[in-house]
């Protein structure tokens, strides 16, 4: 019985010490909205989705901007009325 006490006792201690470590860093931005992105006036979002290092918006222009999450500039620019 003495055993069990113990082992449990440590199994709760390596729980609450993990959770400590991991709750402890930096929180890092799980979505950026679409909004913190320039894009030109009179154009409105009509689609976003977000990757690891990119957003990817469609606009109501026919046009799709990549932007990169961490500058918040375009890389790339696809015009789907061709």
């Amino acid at each position: 019985m003495t055993v069990l006490t113990v082992v449990m006792i440590g199994g709760v201690i390596t729980i609450v010490a993990l959770l400590v470590i991991r709750m402890s860093g930096a929180p890092t931005p799980a979505l950026v909205f679409p909004d913190s992105f320039p894009m030109p006036a009179g154009v409105a979002i009509t689609g976003y989705s977000q990757t690891g290092t990119a957003a990817i918006l469609v606009s109501d222009d026919d046009h799709i901007r990549v932007f990169d999450v961490a500058t918040g500039e375009m890389t790339h620019e696809i015009d789907l009325a061709d």
